[in-house]
């Protein structure tokens, strides 16, 4: 399997597929395709109809969207479990995940991805502090009902936790605060390895834009990412 994405600082959408793949142990080659450089169309368009990352590309087959991709992982390695087993369980991580998906445009607008940032209360307003307070909801019943369960939203790790790993990413660089049972969870994602390796290889990138230069994170600087500050 080949997973085309983007940038490890700014692509959330790519992030999901991929610490799908890495944490559950799915083989992949990866194709970083550079969003901001000359000839990002050119090179997008040998793999994606749609012109946007991320694409699973296995064999013929040719998988885009988020959603599909982890739909399609999960019907290839049914033994990974990557959906809940239980029925009800299933049901409400995929709405969740569509819920994700579809929605908290607020916060997507107002407080992009930008992994080796620094930017504690940049672009909070009212409107992201309800997209923030129903995913934080979302977290801390999810995790009330499972705890016993393991330390994911249902327990294990399924689609859900790479689903929302990009919000992540979000609090910590935007130093969003949340109540302590989702902040536990967000603490626990964003210290996972495979969460760990993307910050590293965003570190490494050379493509960011000239105004995030004052509020990357460098290794010196590699505990100023935090979930509340």
């Amino acid at each position: 399997m080949k997973l085309v994405i983007g940038n490890k600082n700014y692509s959330s959408w790519s992030l999901r597929p991929w610490l799908l793949m890495q944490h559950a142990g799915i083989a992949f080659e990866e194709i970083k395709v550079r969003l901001f450089a000359p000839g990002f169309e050119e090179a997008i368009a040998q793999h994606s109809p749609t012109g946007k990352v991320p694409v699973l590309v296995d064999g013929d087959i040719t998988v885009w969207d988020t959603l599909s991709i982890a739909e399609y992982l999960a019907e290839s390695f049914p033994e990974k479990q990557l959906w809940p087993a239980d029925r009800a369980q299933r049901a409400y991580a995929r709405s969740i995940c569509a819920e994700m998906h579809s929605s908290f445009g607020n916060l997507r607008s107002q407080l992009p991805m930008n992994v080796t940032a620094v930017l504690p209360g940049r672009g909070w307003n009212v409107a992201v502090q309800r997209d923030v307070s129903r995913i934080a909801t979302i977290w801390s019943e999810l995790r009330a009902r499972h705890a016993a369960d393991g330390p994911f939203l249902f327990g294990t790790f399924t689609i859900a936790d790479a689903y929302f790993a990009p919000v992540v990413s979000r609090f910590a660089t935007y130093g969003i605060h949340v109540p302590d049972a989702a902040k536990q969870y967000a603490d626990f994602i964003l210290a996972l390895p495979a969460m760990q390796a993307w910050i590293a290889d965003a570190r490494e990138e050379r493509d960011f834009l000239a105004s995030d230069e004052p509020y990357r994170l460098t290794p010196d600087r590699a505990d100023a990412i935090v979930i509340n500050h």
